[in-house]
């Protein structure tokens, strides 16, 4: 297994998030770019203002790492228009992939018309572009039920709307790492929430996002049946296979 073929590394703090300056941010931004074409992540997930630069620093090296991007991050509530709008933004930059944020507010509240509309009109738009595309369900705000109906409804929706092979370029993803929990549970991927998507979204594909910090976490996510995983630890995790390799030489 090569973990770095699954392996979404993730940047996706503004300046202001970080609390440093943008000069810092891009700094960190480039920094990561150059880690991706020395461990051949499968993408990079950046924020779309760094969209140009990376793909610049990225063809100049000859990398086969893709660019990815969020739509509608990190709450996931602004309008249909809005995201497509955003979407389109991203596409004429150049990017590959892009990672929606579902109105799980709304979905909370039982609008699945919205959800429908949403789901419909934001892959149409990614799949006539050729592109990838990932809802993120926010499992942190959800129960598991609710998990289990908003993976089955983006399921119905996609396959009803789209072809079996335009749907294999559909994934649910897990989380933003941006929503704020209580009491410290985490806001990233569980093996417990993973195991409900998986089973309730297949054929599309499915991206554990959040909390996956070393190699066995990975490896743990892809033998449940993950096919990415975003996460801001990419560089450890290919360091933590590498040295285990190295110790099971010997």
């Amino acid at each position: 297994m090569k973990i770095n073929n699954f392996l979404d590394a993730t940047y996706l703090k503004t300046a202001i998030n970080a609390g440093i300056s943008e000069k810092e941010n891009l700094k960190i931004v480039l920094s990561l770019t150059n880690e991706a074409i020395k461990y051949n992540y499968k993408l990079l997930m950046i924020r779309a203002n760094y969209i140009t630069i990376v793909r610049k620093k990225l063809r100049q090296a000859k990398s086969i790492t893709l660019i990815g991007t969020v739509i509608g991050f990190p709450e996931g509530i602004i309008s249909v228009s809005e995201k497509l709008e955003e979407a389109q933004k991203g596409i004429d930059l150049g990017v590959d992939e892009l990672d929606f944020v579902i109105n799980y507010k709304e979905f909370k509240k039982g609008n699945f018309v919205l959800i429908e509309e949403e789901v419909i009109k934001c892959t149409k738009l990614c799949l006539e572009n050729h592109k990838v595309i990932k809802w993120i369900i926010e499992t942190a705000a959800l129960s598991n039920q609710e998990i289990v109906v908003i993976s089955q409804r983006i399921k119905e929706i996609v396959l009803k709307n789209f072809n079996l092979e335009e749907s294999l370029s559909v994934f649910v993803k897990s989380s933003t790492g941006f929503f704020k929990t209580q009491k410290n549970i985490s806001n990233g991927a569980t093996l417990e929430h993973m195991k409900l998507i998986i089973a309730n979204v297949k054929p599309l594909k499915v991206k554990a996002a959040g909390g996956v910090r070393g190699f066995q976490d990975a490896q743990k996510m892809i033998e449940l049946g993950v096919d990415r995983i975003g996460t801001s630890s990419a560089k450890e995790i290919i360091e933590n296979e590498i040295n285990l390799n190295k110790n099971n030489l010997y």
